[in-house]
């Protein structure tokens, strides 16, 4: 493990953070934060070097595992060459960036389109809002219930949670949310296997007639413009939807014009088995909105991809929507880099080998320990762990919170040697672990992490 570049110790950090930093972004989930020094493949060390296996990879960013040495030489390789652009000048990896992407789209959807880009996912879900509103002049928007797309104002207006815009005064554009087919906590009690998509025909019944406030059948006309799906759910607990559920959705979005906007941010470039998730359910969106994963974290750069009719130069100009770093040099450089990556292995095979390995030994977890976890699923490499009290289904934020906290200790053992583990905590009710491991993990380090698991279940569950 290299040492850290500063000689200020995690104490001497601790308390000037807690005088100087805002605690506004999100860093306080654990009290005192943790710090870590250094990082390499699936861990991360702190300032003794306990390694710590991160099955989260940064809210799935890091699919190729820290420190990956041909991402970071990519990135090298561009502060050494032209690390600097105005973004009204072009350069050669924004370019081929956006064909790679477009090309990919065109392949499987059958449909031209073009890819615009900008720093963050917050940011790109803005530019896909601008679109949307460009294109149909609508500014009210469908979303899940249980969905996130980022903090920005226009983000947090289609992202159901209130708690983001609690603090920011009237929203008079928030979405319109719809119940997400949760199955294990069907909202209406039903079962899966008999309920023929109950949630969706509930979202049918709002055309039914114009008093039920969202369409005029006489000029065939929606209030709303889009619906903003995630494929699988990120925030909300990587909650993966029936099969067929997006293909009733996409039929009724078709009838009454509403445009399909695919948040990928979490999910994309094979985190699902598949370059988008959308692609495990065969329809076709009108809108892909990406990030993370894109860069392996290294440097920020998201983006979009719009169907033609709605992206042509004409419809959106330059200047429409931008951003001084939007399609910076060295985010292309690495997203580039990580592309030609992806086109050189079988992702989706890998992803779906490794996932069904975890996902068994995450079920082996479920049987011993029957109840606390309530709900194991996965698809590819995005896995999820829903802990619940004795009666396998109330959820049990408490223990959650105490699993999540024993595992950056950093005193669990295997081999004779100290680690931790990196988990993270999302889902309605806080009570789910999102898995998300790097594609680099290894059989070695999964039956570690399995492991690990195992301890903090035994340990916490008192």
């Amino acid at each position: 493990m290299n040492r850290p570049v500063s000689s200020t110790t995690t104490a001497e950090l601790l308390a000037l953070e807690r005088q100087y930093c805002s605690f506004g972004d999100t860093v306080h989930y654990l009290d005192p934060p943790k710090v870590f020094v250094d990082c390499e493949g699936s861990f991360l060390y702190d300032e003794q070097g306990t390694p710590y296996l991160d099955l989260q990879m940064w809210y799935s960013a890091a699919s190729f595992g820290y420190k990956n040495r041909r991402l970071n030489e990519a990135l090298k390789r561009q502060v050494d060459r032209l690390p600097q652009l105005a973004c009204q000048y072009l350069h050669a990896e924004k370019v081929e960036v956006a064909a790679r992407i477009a090309q990919h789209c065109e392949k499987v959807f059958g449909v031209k389109g073009r890819v615009h880009f900008n720093v963050g996912g917050s940011q790109a879900i803005e530019d896909s809002l601008k679109l949307v509103r460009n294109a149909t002049g609508k500014n009210l928007m469908f979303a899940f219930m249980g969905g996130y797309h980022g903090r920005t104002l226009g983000a947090s207006a289609i992202t159901s949670s209130y708690r983001y815009r609690r603090r920011y005064g009237h929203f008079g554009d928030r979405a319109h949310f719809v119940f997400y087919p949760y199955c294990f906590r069907c909202l209406y009690g039903l079962e899966r296997a008999t309920c023929n998509l109950y949630c969706h025909q509930q979202f049918e019944r709002l055309f039914e007639t114009e008093y039920n406030s969202v369409w005029d059948p006489k000029a065939k006309a929606c209030e709303f413009g889009a619906f903003y799906i995630e494929a699988v759910q990120g925030t909300g607990g990587y909650v993966i939807p029936p099969p067929d559920y997006f293909k009733r959705l996409e039929r009724t979005c078709k009838e009454h014009n509403l445009l399909l906007v695919d948040d990928e941010i979490q999910m994309g470039f094979y985190r699902t088995g598949k370059f988008w998730a959308i692609e495990n359910f065969e329809i076709v969106p009108d809108i892909i909105v990406f990030g993370k994963a894109l860069t392996n974290g290294l440097n920020p750069l998201s983006g979009l991809w719009a169907r033609e009719e709605l992206i042509t130069p004409e419809l959106f100009p330059p200047g429409s929507t931008h951003s001084t770093f939007s399609a910076n040099t060295l985010g292309t450089a690495v997203a580039l880099e990580t592309l030609k990556m992806l086109e050189e292995e079988d992702y989706e095979k890998l992803a779906n080998e490794k996932g069904a390995y975890l996902l068994a030994g995450l079920k082996q977890l479920q049987s011993q320990y029957s109840g606390i976890i309530g709900d194991v699923d996965a698809l590819g490499l995005a896995l999820r762990l829903e802990i619940c009290k004795s009666d396998g289904k109330t959820p049990d934020r408490e223990l959650t919170d105490r699993i999540f906290a024993e595992g950056l200790q950093g005193n669990l053992e295997a081999g004779g040697r100290k680690y931790g583990l990196v988990l993270d905590v999302g889902g309605y009710h806080k009570n789910v672990f999102t898995l998300a491991p790097a594609f680099t993990i290894t059989k070695d380090e999964m039956d570690l992490s399995l492991g690990l698991l195992d301890q903090l279940f035994h340990r916490c569950r008192a």
